[in-house]
């Protein structure tokens, strides 16, 4: 997020009105070994849509037809579906059901206009080229975990707040090997958004932080959240230490 995005945020949760009805949604975390370490595909996305001018992972809405007949009510493999579609078409990469890991489930604010509830999961990238649609997506670029924070701090790329932790998350493995196992090696992570505005900027809260029920991000007590402030953003989880 530049200011922009960030003072549009603050706006919303000052006006405190409820969003849109929810949309279901999916995206793929797509990862490869580079000659610097680990690297995730990022795509930009038309500024004409949602979460225009960012760089996210391939991913989109829930379409009804990738509900998966044999379990048609299971969430999870609905959104599997979903994942891999939207890789195909976003990016022109071919996946395997089986080889998506869910990592991840994301509930913004009840103030965001456009609500779409996220599955993220993690699969390795095929030694596949990379084709961009062009529409929805304008450009794309493989990025170690480091280098896209980096970047975002540097005013270069804008991130949402779980592109950012997501990435955060990843900058902690060397290899492609090591991300997925450790993500095989846990329940999803379940993230409710709630959003508190300091006179830095806007904070993102989540389970577990002594503000969350609140949205007093001054509460006194356990941390976890995203400080989306001018002087920077930081991630603060006061039950995790890396």
């Amino acid at each position: 997020m530049t200011d922009r995005h960030e003072h549009q945020l603050a706006r919303w949760a000052k006006k405190g009105k409820p969003g849109s009805e929810p949309v279901q949604a999916a995206t793929v975390v797509l990862l490869r070994d580079g000659d610097e370490g680990l690297e995730t595909l990022m795509l930009k996305r038309n500024s004409k849509i949602a979460f225009g001018g960012m760089w996210v992972f391939p991913g989109g809405r829930v379409d009804d037809a990738d509900a998966d007949p044999e379990a048609p009510e299971d969430e999870v493999a609905t959104a599997r579906r979903t994942a891999v579609r939207e890789a195909a078409e976003e990016a022109g990469v071919v996946l395997p059901l089986e080889s998506l890991v869910a990592y991840s489930h994301w509930t913004p604010p009840p103030i965001t206009p456009r609500r779409f509830l996220t599955w993220f999961f993690m699969a390795p990238c095929p030694n596949a080229e990379i084709e961009i649609d062009g529409g929805e997506i304008h450009e794309h670029a493989w990025m170690t975990p480091s280098r896209a924070l980096a970047q975002r701090d540097g005013g270069e790329i804008e991130l949402a707040p779980p592109t950012w932790v997501t990435l955060w998350a990843l900058s902690r493995y060397d290899s492609v090997q090591q991300a997925i196992e450790s993500a095989q090696g846990i329940v999803p992570e379940r993230f409710e958004t709630r959003i508190a505005v300091e006179p830095a900027g806007p904070t993102a809260m989540w389970h577990g932080d002594a503000g969350w029920a609140s949205g007093d991000a001054e509460a006194p007590g356990d941390r976890h959240r995203l400080c989306m402030h001018s002087g920077g953003w930081r991630y603060e989880r006061t039950d995790r230490i890396d």
